[in-house]
């Protein structure tokens, strides 16, 4: 029983073998043109410095991704040591390269829909209004779901919506309400000043709303 077992296995790893291997490839084929396309995004959302590296590494053991060890090696400075991105960015760098590999993705991938659950996430003011400027370039090949804190990004949507949550008899109850133009222009102004809305942020609202 053994000796048919391992033949078996042999028989399965062989070709298993063969597709990881074309598999690995394929990903070293496309890795330096993957980053300088992301090297490209990120430049437009304030970091002209950024280097990326992919880099790859056989292991002995299958995944249900391939025999590949994939890394990404990542700067944002210039003439700086490539680490690991988990060990270097900074939690705004990282909402940016998220941003810029989902907006290549939709490019190759039919995407529906994508949802940005606060991608914008240690980025403020000029980086806002960028990564909300690429999030609606993206909208205008699918839908685009954007969850944010940020002014910027709110007012570059084609339309808005308000989540909140009422305690009410015991029980937490979310309220979602879709926002009417002059509703948008309050909401905004209440995400630039705060809870007592000013004549300065409603104007600088409507300014952003007119993009």
């Amino acid at each position: 029983l053994i000796d048919q077992t391992e033949k078996q296995l042999s028989q399965a790893t062989t070709p298993l073998t063969d597709l990881a291997a074309k598999l690995a490839d394929s990903r070293r084929k496309v890795a330096d043109s993957l980053c300088k396309q992301i090297c490209g995004y990120l430049a437009g959302l304030g970091m002209p410095n950024a280097q990326l590296q992919i880099s790859l590494t056989n292991t002995d053991s299958f995944t249900p991704n391939g025999r590949d060890s994939v890394n990404f090696l990542f700067t944002a400075n210039r003439n700086h040591e490539l680490q690991n991105i988990s060990k270097i960015a900074s939690g705004g760098e990282i909402s940016r390269l998220m941003l810029s590999i989902k907006a290549i993705l939709s490019k190759s991938v039919a995407l529906p829909t994508v949802i940005f659950d606060e991608i914008d996430t240690g980025v403020s003011g000029d980086i806002a209004h960028k990564m909300g400027e690429l999030m609606s370039l993206m909208a205008k090949q699918m839908q685009v779901i954007t969850i944010t804190h940020l002014p910027q990004i709110a007012a570059k949507g084609a339309v808005q919506y308000r989540v909140s949550k009422n305690d009410e008899g015991g029980t937490t109850h979310t309220i979602v309400d879709k926002l009417s133009d002059t509703e948008r222009v309050d909401e905004i102004a209440r995400m630039l000043s705060g809870k007592n809305i000013t004549a300065e942020a409603r104007e600088n609202a409507k300014s952003l709303l007119k993009g």
